[in-house]
């Protein structure tokens, strides 16, 4: 209702819009934007000079250091198959190697859009040798020019954090078979690691590393970061009724007999009619277009995003308690999660790393669902 009355009184102010009496889908992206904007006097322009992309890489890698005694040495002994692409030597406290990492950040013809993480080798234990794995990530960041470097927006900085969240749950494996090595995990655990990661994006103590002017080295300001903060839940209501009706359309088309129903469209109202807030446009068709649940992997398991958030903040709230940087808290984590990949059931993992099973508790209050 705040949006639609923000929406109508805006349309009525503005010469080229024209008058709204009832918000529809096509415009609810564009009016929450300039409201997000009026509520928090925050947007991307104000601090993207603050995430210069050198900067952000460095904030993750200390991170890591002082998470998980991590050190990332730039390589150019490494084969790689683009000049784009930077390669690093990771190395344990002790020295000893721990892993190959390759970060390609920027478009070029032929590469596709979206970010993603993956093992070009997997870790494993052969002949009492522990192959050590080869993680990449990719991205797609404006690349920098002659005049100015490349400078992220606050959700490419958690883009980021966020691939290299699962390229650490690879570096840090520790198994036997590589078919249960790093990232090769049951489908609803697969993102505790990298969504965990973005926590830090949002706490003073990690931006301080690395949130700084590109040309005056400021360190972002404290009311910047409250900001952000604070926006982090805005429409936060909305987005969770999106993540649940995508997860309940899923189910309906993977937990019943697709042959009998007979009325794509109508089979989906039915579904959607529980979440919906705005109107239905009657010549659009998401289940035609749900890419995710028919060829990307998530059929029946596009739930696991929205678990996946239950499983960080519940994880999340150890490290509040005891020090985001808690060196044994993060060791806990590395021993009992991100070294263990898929040899045993989650849900044991996770009791042995937090004591309890997840509550869905911290994910309400970090949403500001409830206070």
């Amino acid at each position: 209702m705040e949006l639609q009355n923000f929406a109508i009184a805006a349309a009525s102010k503005s010469e080229i819009s024209k008058p709204i009496t009832q918000l529809q889908k096509w415009d609810a992206a564009y009016y929450a934007e300039k409201l997000k904007k009026q509520l928090f006097e925050l947007d991307d322009e104000l601090l993207k000079p603050y995430f210069k992309l050198e900067n952000v890489i460095h904030g993750a890698f200390e991170v890591a250091n002082r998470l998980f005694g991590l050190s990332f040495e730039k390589s150019t002994q490494v084969d790689k198959y683009h000049e784009d692409v930077m390669t690093y030597e990771v190395k344990n406290e002790d020295g000893s190697l721990n892993s190959i990492f390759y970060a390609d950040f920027f478009p070029r013809k032929g590469k596709r859009n979206g970010a993603w993480m993956t093992s070009f080798k997997s870790q494993y234990i052969e002949n009492d040798k522990n192959e050590r794995p080869h993680v990449s990530i990719v991205c797609n960041f404006t690349k920098p020019t002659n005049t100015k470097p490349s400078l992220l927006t606050f959700n490419e900085v958690t883009t980021l954090f966020h691939e290299f969240g699962h390229a650490l749950h690879g570096m840090l494996a520790n198994t036997h078979y590589r078919s249960l090595s790093g990232t090769s995990v049951y489908w609803d655990f697969v993102e505790l690691p990298s969504q965990i990661l973005e926590n830090w994006c949002y706490e003073k103590e990690a931006l301080e590393i690395f949130a700084r002017h590109y040309e005056t080295d400021e360190v972002i300001p404290l009311e910047y970061i409250e900001k952000i903060k604070k926006a982090a839940n805005f429409q936060e209501g909305l987005q969770t009724l999106r993540q649940l009706s995508f997860g309940m359309l899923d189910m309906s088309w993977h937990g019943i007999n697709p042959s009998d129903i007979t009325d794509v469209k109508a089979h989906e109202r039915t579904i959607f009619e529980k979440t919906d807030l705005y109107p239905d446009v009657a010549t659009s068709c998401m289940s035609t277009a749900f890419g995710h649940i028919f060829q990307g992997g998530y059929s029946a398991g596009y739930y696991s995003y929205k678990w996946a958030e239950v499983l960080d903040a519940d994880a999340f709230e150890v490290f509040k308690e005891k020090g985001i940087f808690d060196r044994s808290t993060a060791t806990s984590f590395k021993n009992h999660i991100l070294s263990k990949g898929g040899t045993e059931n989650p849900m044991l993992l996770y009791k042995r790393f937090r004591g309890s099973e997840p509550k869905i508790d911290a994910l309400l209050k970090r949403a500001g669902l409830v206070t």
